[in-house]
């Protein structure tokens, strides 16, 4: 599958889109094929490890995390043992920061998650802004060429451009 990777701190030019494993829905798990993603201001933040306290929930010299995305819509593609809220086919959204993960083609997610199924009179791209971008969204950059969907929801700042709020 495809995921924006990053593997050092920086501007949003240090993240690469690479090809990397698909991963296995644990138990207590689903495998969500992410349809629609943001960038939000927590995604900003831990790519870039500013302010520098961050560092602590980050990583002190490189990401944990190298996957970021917290908000996302997708389809249920697998579900590991236990899991009884959700099937196979079912459309799901949902805010996972911790694990991050929803900036490539598959997440896992574990049921007990922030997670719920989208009406059917909603899109993934209406779903996907949760919490976190509805409260910070002001403007919007071109979705990347390989994932229909993203948008940029980082803090506005006056007279910055779209890529200068995601790089702060």
């Amino acid at each position: 599958m495809r995921a924006a990777v990053h593997t050092r701190y920086g501007p949003p030019e240090v993240v690469e889109v690479r090809d990397v494993p698909t991963p296995a829905a644990g138990a207590g798990a689903l495998l969500v094929r992410v349809h629609a993603t943001t960038v939000n201001r927590t995604d900003c933040h831990y790519r870039s490890a500013t302010p520098f306290p961050m560092r602590v929930l980050s990583g002190l010299t490189r990401p944990k995390a190298t996957i970021l995305g917290n908000e996302f819509a997708g389809v249920v593609e697998a579900t590991g043992t236990g899991v009884h809220r959700f099937a196979v086919g079912d459309r799901v959204f949902g805010y996972c920061e911790g694990p991050f993960g929803a900036h490539a083609e598959h997440l896992v997610v574990p049921e007990d998650r922030a997670i719920a199924a989208i009406p059917d009179r909603l899109s993934f791209e209406q779903v996907a802004p949760g919490r976190r971008a509805r409260t910070t969204r002001s403007t919007t950059s071109p979705a990347p060429a390989w994932r229909p969907g993203w948008t940029c929801s980082c803090t506005a700042r006056p007279g910055r451009s779209a890529q200068q709020r995601c790089s702060s």
